[in-house]
């Protein structure tokens, strides 16, 4: 049997041209590297899965790197480069502070530092998760990180930016990694299903983008996830029935029995929903972020806010539009209410069912 790599590794990127979502970054780092001003430490933070330690990775191997591309890239092809892609180079460190936090592990690498490399211009310390790191772990640190040797560079990691001493803050230049937009995760998943040969439905790539909330490493886990349920055939249902949703089509329904001002059906259509196992919390929150949609859905200018495909926003569109500004609005203030006093209700279906009714009754009493 053939060793499996999952999505994340086996597509991870290895130039500042291939990091997703993170152009703000990759542009300074890539100018830093090109005018010879590179920092003595780096610290870089952001959410979990946006690209941290591949850009760490990256960095290291292109300011080592003897041959650079025109575009400030690394070559792959010089001894160094080679080193790093094998996984041999003497000159990159890694530590994961999360399991090497104490003031003896700091002092283990602070010895290292002050070894030249035998190899290449720069050692190169990555520092995964340093919020971990304890507090005497930090103050044994501070004097190597603001005057190390030349030789030396500090790429510090953290999704706990706020848990940094100031100290250690002060000494670093600070990158800030935004959460990745939904559009750059589709367009990254529609690549690696491509170059798979993975049959794919858009949309089904938009339900994985939005149950990541910006992450690209927890999107391509979910994607590998739904490409063994659905043995590479990802479609919008399949999706929805692995990932335990909703599916959009019940809320397209829902708003236009709301709009009929049919209650029987709106209450049927909820029973559906409970015997397929869903809670009234997971419910009545898809339905106030459908109406969410439909606002922005009403002008062409938001439509970019949705985070699905273009076949869904045009239904979003076309029932936007059925529905009006007004009476939007009237939906939103009951969906959002009841679902902020969802949890302290007794009777949970009925408190659910009120509300369905009072939407359906908006027509006939405007």
């Amino acid at each position: 049997m053939e060793n499996y790599i999952v999505s994340a590794r086996k597509y991870r990127p290895t130039t500042f041209e291939s990091v997703v979502g993170q152009q703000h970054i990759t542009t300074t780092l890539k100018n830093a590297i090109r005018q010879g001003q590179l920092a003595q430490a780096f610290l870089f933070c952001g959410p979990r899965g946006v690209g941290k330690t591949t850009c760490a990775r990256i960095l290291a191997k292109t300011i080592n790197c003897t041959n650079l591309t025109p575009d400030t890239e690394p070559c792959n092809e010089c001894e160094n480069c080679r080193s790093f892609d094998d996984g041999t180079s003497m000159n990159i460190f890694e530590l994961d502070a999360a399991s090497n936090n104490s003031v003896e592990d700091i002092r283990d690498l602070v010895r290292q530092v002050s070894i030249p490399p035998q190899t290449g211009r720069y050692k190169v310390y990555i520092i995964d998760e340093v919020h971990m790191l304890s507090t005497a772990a930090f103050n044994a640190f501070l004097k190597t990180l603001e005057e190390p040797p030349a030789y030396a560079k500090f790429i510090l990691a953290t999704t706990e930016k706020h848990k940094i001493i100031p100290t250690i803050l002060s000494r670093c230049q600070v990158f800030d990694f935004k959460r990745i937009q939904s559009e750059d995760i589709v367009n990254h998943l529609k690549f690696i299903a491509e170059k798979e040969g993975i049959h794919y439905e858009e949309e089904a790539l938009h339900i994985i983008a939005h149950k990541a909330e910006g992450g690209l490493r927890d999107a391509l886990s979910t994607f590998d996830q739904l490409v063994n349920f659905t043995q590479g055939n990802l479609t919008r249902v399949l999706c929805n029935e692995n990932l335990n949703l909703l599916d959009s089509e019940y809320y397209f329904r829902l708003v236009d029995f709301f709009r009929q001002g049919d209650i029987a059906n709106s209450l049927l259509l909820y029973q559906e929903v409970i015997d397929k196992g869903f809670e009234g919390q997971h419910f009545i929150t898809g339905l106030s972020e459908h109406l969410r949609n439909l606002m922005v859905a009403l002008d062409p200018a938001t439509h970019k806010l949705m985070e699905v495909g273009e076949t869904l926003r045009g239904r979003f569109g076309e029932q936007a539009l059925s529905c009006g500004l007004a009476l939007l609005l009237r939906y939103l203030d009951i969906s959002s209410d009841y679902e902020y006093r969802y949890k302290d209700a007794g009777n949970k279906r009925l408190f659910v069912e009120v509300a369905l009714m009072k939407m359906a009754a908006l027509v006939n009493n405007p």
